[in-house]
């Protein structure tokens, strides 16, 4: 969520803050707020689609300085959108800002985007470091806040929401955090750090109720309301403080709603008088959608502790909702993505933009078979049902709803699920019951969507099996088809990848040979040299794009199918961004490039495998 202008009121009057040496303590952290800073490192490349190993080392550093400072971190996830997808006209708002961003960066100009992978990258980092995490069923606002208050603990986020909440440990926004710069004290080192105060906030506006800040929120405007319904009183309520309807920006009314604010005892007194500015016919349902949006800002009922304790995620929503049950467990240990939950719940998704051909159709278009899979396995309905007879008697399926990019804006198109293979459309194995499926029939599944055969991967280790069969279909659905060069870009950036891994995280049973480390010398001397060409190729960009949007629906559907081939790290540089273009640029100037890793007999022959295997 967010309170329009609260953060910059807050931020540039700086008085509503104490100061707090973080240690020694629980701390519940906003994971969607967490990885977004991260992911905005000041020399973060933006244009190029990501560095994820990158963005796993500053994961690593941060958690490391919070293990140091005696601080146990609980990460807190956003989940789908809900059942009554209340975000819906908001979420379309922030996917055309994104739309406008990448395009920006696409011809050139500043601005920041997050890369697709990078929410997949952070859940695999918490996993490897053991964080403790949950991925909520929906917006983790009110979690976050209930498990804080059980704790008596901070919350850490961005998220001007949390500036609202009742917490009892206190909101530590993330731009005062100063985790880089950890300071030693008589009692051990500290993280420094900035808390808001919400009395020094309220004392600042008289007698302010700090019961009133929800009511104050749901008519500033946040993600769930906006100011339209409200003009009426905002056009003839005299507020204090020199504000007059149409002047001054919006710290100016935000300030006068505010001081108003300060003479009621309560919210419902104050909703009272607000509804007598409105036409008679309007109250109730204003009313009605003030109180229903306050609701918001009450901690939830779901007990997190539990979940931290034991694993059990109580949530009444998912319940109504009838997902399954180990749809939800493994949705709310980050073993199913949101997309999935959206799918099965709303039959809708949005489709992430990246920097990418404006003028060419959404890269994500090359992954629609392997989303109509996920779909036909998510929303197939037992042949018993009436439903089910009478779409069979019309041949019908199941759409799906997905916001994607079409030119330079969001449109919204209908997706058809697909028709399954017999083994899952028996009666037998509804979605509830989709492990029972035997294991050889789901892998069989993947790789069909896949279009490869295991005989062809068997060769390759098995942690980059899903990579190269993802490239394989990459290589296949492709328009305008992949380059010789794109492609060899590419599983020369696997292969270094690998390299780093073995030299940087080395299997204790197995010491690196000899010949590896003298490759991976080579191979940074490379990485220092400046770059002849620099220049930036928006249809090698889209390529990459499109490959991208493959591994990720590849790893959902892999995850929905339980795990048949293993999953890959994204957090160990199986995708870097900066080096798949500097790769692609020189291959096309400089082809020996192609014989980076000849120093490594052992790297030199799994990339010649990984070439055969594709190009077969």
């Amino acid at each position: 969520m967010g309170v329009q202008g609260l953060t910059g009121f807050v931020e540039e009057r700086g008085v509503f803050f104490t100061e707090l040496r973080v240690r020694d303590t629980k701390l519940v952290i906003d994971g969607s707020s967490l990885y977004h800073r991260l992911c905005f490192a000041p020399d973060a490349d933006f244009r190029r689609g990501g560095d994820y190993g990158a963005f796993a080392a500053a994961v690593r550093d941060f958690f490391g300085v919070l293990r140091a400072c005696g601080i146990a971190p609980f990460v807190v996830l956003d989940g789908g959108r809900g059942a009554e997808d209340r975000k819906l006209p908001t979420l379309r708002g922030r996917a055309a800002e994104q739309l406008r961003a990448a395009h920006g960066l696409s011809r050139g100009a500043g601005g920041c985007l997050v890369p697709l992978l990078t929410r997949e990258a952070f859940v695999q980092a918490l996993g490897r470091l053991g964080v403790p995490f949950v991925q909520c069923f929906a917006e983790a606002d009110r979690e976050i806040a209930g498990l804080a208050n059980r704790w008596g603990c901070p919350v850490l986020s961005l998220d001007s929401d949390f500036f609202v909440f009742d917490l009892t440990g206190g909101y530590c926004p993330l731009s005062h955090f100063q985790w880089q710069s950890v300071r030693a004290g008589p009692q051990g080192c500290y993280v420094p750090a900035r808390c808001f105060s919400a009395e020094r906030f309220c004392g600042h506006f008289g007698h302010l109720s700090k019961g009133l800040l929800p009511l104050f929120a749901v008519m500033n405007g946040n993600d769930y309301i906006g100011l339209e319904a409200l003009e009426a009183f905002f056009s003839k309520v005299r507020l204090p403080r020199g504000y007059a309807a149409g002047k001054g920006g919006k710290h100016l009314r935000l300030q006068g709603l505010l001081s108003w604010l300060a003479q009621f005892a309560e919210p419902a007194e104050a909703v009272d008088s607000v509804l007598k500015c409105l036409k008679k016919h309007q109250r109730e349902e204003i009313r009605e959608l003030l109180c229903t949006s306050m609701e918001d800002y009450a901690p939830s009922d779901v007990n997190l502790e539990d979940f931290f304790q034991n694993g059990s995620y109580e949530c009444e929503a998912a319940r109504k909702a009838d997902v399954p049950e180990w749809v939800l467990d493994a949705f709310t240990k980050g073993k199913l993505a949101p997309l999935i939950i959206n799918a099965l719940i709303l039959r809708s998704t949005f489709l992430r933009v990246q920097v990418e051909n404006m003028q060419r159709p959404s890269a994500h278009s090359t992954a629609l078979p392997i989303r109509q899979v996920i779909y036909g396995l998510l929303l197939r309905v037992s042949h018993s049902t009436e439903d089910a007879s009478s779409r069979k008697q019309t041949n019908e399926l199941p759409n799906v709803c997905e916001f994607d990019r079409c030119q330079k804006t969001v449109k919204k198109t209908f997706v058809q699920a697909a028709s399954l293979p017999p083994d899952f459309c028996d009666d037998r194995f509804p979605l509830d019951k989709l492990m029972e499926v035997p294991l050889s029939c789901r892998q069989m599944l993947l790789l069909e969507t896949l279009g490869v055969k295991m005989s062809f991967l068997e060769p390759i280790p098995s942690h980059l099996q899903l990579p190269i069969a993802v490239t394989c279909y990459w290589i296949r659905c492709s328009e305008p088809k992949v380059k010789l060069n794109q492609l060899k870009a590419l599983l020369l950036m696997i292969v270094s990848g690998e390299l780093q891994r073995i030299i940087g995280d080395p299997d204790p049973t197995v010491r690196p040979a000899e010949d590896d480390s003298v490759a991976y010398n080579e191979f940074l001397k490379w990485k220092d040299k400046k770059l002849q060409n620099n220049d930036f190729d928006l249809d090698a960009a889209h390529s990459f794009c499109q490959w991208q949007c493959c591994l990720q629906m590849g790893l959902y559907l892999n995850q929905l199918l339980g795990t048949p081939l293993s999953e890959p790290d994204l957090s160990s540089r199986l995708y870097t961004g900066t080096l798949v273009h500097r790769l692609y640029q020189e291959l096309k100037s400089a082809p020996p490039v192609e014989n980076l890793f000849i120093l490594s007999p052992r790297m030199s022959q799994l990339y010649l495998v990984l070439l055969n295997t594709v190009e077969s």
